[in-house]
C-alpha cells in the first residue's frame, strides 16, 4: 500500500499546539477540493495557551502539500478506484515541520461491517460473564 508524507499548510498558533503534542486526527479524512487540492478534513488540533485574540479555530480543513505527480496519482485513485485518503499519523520531521502520513485505503462492505459488530458483541458478552464470575 502506497503511503505518502503530506507537508501541512499552518498558521503559527497551530504548529506550537502540534509542537507541544496537541493534535488529533482520529476522525479525520483527506479529500480533494475543485480545483484538485488535497485537504485534510476534520483534523482537531487545541487552542494555544498562550494565543490571546488571534487564536486558530480547533477544527478546520487544512490544505496538505505533495508534490504534482503525487496528487494527480491520488485523485486518479480517488476517482476512478473509488478508494479513500486517510491519514495515519501526524509527526514532526528532523526540521521540526509538521507533516502528516497518509495512504489510500479500501472501505468495509457490508459483510465485513457485520463480522465486525458480531466480534464486538461477543466480545462485550464474555467481559460481562467474566465480571459476574469475579463477584
Amino acid at each position: 500500500m502506497d503511503q505518502y508524507t503530506a507537508g501541512i499548510v499552518l498558521t503559527g498558533t497551530e504548529i506550537k499546539s502540534i509542537r507541544s503534542g496537541k493534535a488529533s486526527i482520529s476522525e479525520s479524512f483527506c479529500e480533494f477540493n475543485e480545483n484538485a487540492e488535497l485537504f485534510i478534513i476534520n483534523m482537531h488540533i487545541d487552542e494555544y495557551s498562550h494565543g490571546g485574540y488571534i487564536n486558530h479555530r480547533t477544527k478546520g480543513d487544512r490544505k496538505l502539500l505533495l508534490q504534482r505527480k503525487e496528487l494527480r496519482k491520488l485523485y486518479k485513485e480517488v476517482q476512478n478506484v473509488g478508494l479513500t485518503i486517510v491519514p495515519l499519523r501526524v509527526f514532526l520531521n528532523d526540521r521540526g515541520l509538521a507533516k502528516v502520513l497518509i495512504s489510500l485505503a479500501k472501505g468495509k462492505k457490508i459483510h465485513d461491517k457485520r463480522e465486525t459488530i458480531k466480534d464486538r458483541d461477543n466480545k462485550r458478552n464474555l467481559d460481562r460473564i467474566k465480571k459476574s464470575f469475579r463477584n
